[in-house]
């Protein structure tokens, strides 16, 4: 009897649903295929992998040991079937890409319109996630590229600097404040904000700055996404805090200048540092920094790489 991959997902299958009713389900097999599966596995390792005895099935400490060596070589295994069906002339392709909210608003649509005009037969799949997910799926191998911030990187993670981010308060065009060359930030405390909820950086960001100055202003709304944030602002007398690239694309909405401003921040182009790099990943990176350099930002420094 010889070791196969189903004996793997199998394996993977019951330690991440905890029970073997619901792997099964999940691996679309009947609970004694599965079952027997697994103790295949366990009798050609010579070693138990699994506690049955609870309501719920654990990995015992060989199972755990063994677990993340069968993660990692599905996932080596994963990436090189991409490997050998990668196109370098671009013909067909697939990215996997994840981007923070702020990006959806204003950035991945000028990115993914650019790649489908240089590559059309390059499938793109989007996906709007917190940074710390983002660096979790590239670990896991589950994204190709991210687009979120400069910072403390989980280790592995590759981040190349793209450009400078600015920040600004936005209010509708109706705002009483509206008419202010520039706020000082003492002002905002007696405010009432719309902001994105707190697993998200740039409400990080925010919160920080409110720290360093003092400030308690009111979040009456919190979301996680920016093109709500946008709505509401422009329909209540809320205020919020949008990219200065992307308030200034909305005539509705009026930028009020802060004293002192918001920080800036740099936006990063993200990877794991030992993924193998699709035609399809190239190009986009490529194009990526191509389109940056383009648009109203403020250019970066020289790349700079943290691992």
């Amino acid at each position: 009897m010889a070791l196969e991959l189903r004996h793997l997902r199998y394996l993977l299958a019951v330690a991440e649903n905890g029970t073997f009713t619901r792997a099964a389900e999940e691996l679309h097999v009947s609970q004694p295929t599965l079952s027997q599966q697994i103790k295949q596995l366990e009798r050609l390792l010579g070693a138990r992998l699994l506690d049955r005895g609870g309501r719920t099935v654990r990995l015992t400490d060989a199972g755990e040991a063994y677990v993340q060596h069968a993660r990692r070589a599905l996932r080596d295994l994963a990436a090189a079937e991409r490997a050998v069906h990668d196109v370098h002339d671009l013909s067909r392709g697939h990215l996997r890409l994840a981007v923070t909210p702020t990006f959806t608003a204003y950035l991945t649509g000028p990115l993914a319109a650019e790649l489908h005009t240089r590559h059309p037969g390059i499938t793109l799949t989007l996906r709007e996630m917190t940074q710390d997910r983002i660096e979790a799926g590239l670990l896991a191998d589950e994204i190709d590229l991210g687009i979120a911030f400069t910072g403390t990187h989980l280790p592995g993670i590759t981040a190349t600097e793209l450009f400078t981010e600015s920040l600004t308060l936005v209010t509708g065009t109706r705002h009483p404040a509206g008419d202010r060359s520039a706020l000082p930030v003492e002002d905002l405390a007696r405010m009432q904000l719309a902001l994105l909820t707190a697993d998200f950086a740039t409400r990080t960001h925010i919160d920080r700055y409110f720290d360093q100055h003092g400030i308690s202003p009111r979040t009456a709304v919190e979301a996680n996404s920016i093109q709500a944030l946008t709505a509401i602002v422009q329909r209540t007398t809320l205020a919020t805090v949008l990219p200065d690239a992307l308030a200034h694309e909305h005539p509705d909405l009026t930028v009020i200048p802060l004293d002192p401003p918001l920080p800036d921040r740099t936006v990063a182009l993200l990877a794991r540092t030992d993924a193998y790099r699709s035609a399809a990943a190239r190009a986009f990176v490529r194009l990526t920094h191509d389109l940056v350099r383009t648009r109203p930002c403020t250019p970066a420094p020289p790349a700079h790489r943290t691992g």
